[in-house]
């Protein structure tokens, strides 16, 4: 896939020829500078798919600094290219939590490669982001319109009255509706503290329902409406449902 790349290298002929590389494989190089203060600005005027960037820049600021402000502050993957594969540089360039790296002199099928799989990675983080995000939303109450969950490849509408329950599947979370459910990443721990407890209510580790889908209480489970079955309460979770139910 065609992607707009930011180039960051202080020689010259290597940025020229990478420039050159990047044309010939279809890629669109949004700028190329040789310092890391120009690196920055580069990349929030232009704001590119990926930075290619230089480990060990001239100046006042090298690849590993520009490049970890460039990625808290504008969210860009960076891959790094270096000369040096040594365990001591590598683990310098760490800290800035890099897509990649590319080993000076480079081949132009490795270039290709790596950006790739820089690009892949850096969509699957931005798309674990948003589902983060978008179950925050069910979990605070604050959608305002009806919420967007990544399936299957596809961004899918959700009503949040349209939740039944939600349980839990390790470090990941599964939205339960009528027909059908959509897992998302995020943990029970993370939405247990902002449900609304007038809608929600965790009644046991691995479940949280939506209270005005409760059915009836047959100890030691809920039943839920429209035959969606019966869900477990915990020991511990007993009392507190049990006060809810006393004052309706």
């Amino acid at each position: 896939m065609p992607a707009r790349i930011l180039v960051v290298e202080d020689e010259a002929i290597v940025r020229k020829d990478i420039e050159r590389t990047l044309e010939k494989l279809g890629h669109t190089v949004v700028g190329a500078v040789a310092e890391g203060r120009e690196a920055i600005e580069a990349a929030e005027a232009e704001r590119p798919d990926l930075v290619l960037m230089d480990i060990m820049l001239k100046g006042d600021m090298s690849g590993i600094e520009a490049a970890m402000i460039i990625r808290a502050q504008l969210g860009l993957p960076v891959v790094f290219l270096t000369a040096y594969s040594d365990p001591s540089t590598l683990s310098r360039a760490r800290v800035a939590e890099p897509y990649g790296y590319i080993v000076k002199p480079f081949k132009g099928i490795d270039v290709q490669t790596t950006i790739e799989m820089a690009l892949h990675k850096h969509e699957q983080d931005a798309s674990v982001i948003r589902e983060r995000d978008q179950l925050h939303e069910i979990a605070t109450g604050k959608a305002a319109g009806p919420l967007f969950l990544k399936h299957e490849g596809r961004q899918v509408r959700v009503n949040m009255e349209d939740i039944y329950f939600i349980s839990a599947l390790k470090d990941y979370t599964a939205v339960h509706l009528k027909d059908r459910r959509y897992i998302v990443h995020g943990t029970m721990k993370h939405i247990e503290s902002r449900l609304p407890s007038d809608k929600f209510m965790r009644i046991h580790r691995s479940f949280i329902v939506r209270l005005d889908r409760i059915a009836a209480i047959e100890a030691p489970h809920v039943l839920l409406e429209d035959d969606k079955g019966s869900i477990p309460i915990g020991d511990s979770y007993y009392s507190k449902l049990l006060e809810f139910v006393a004052l309706k």
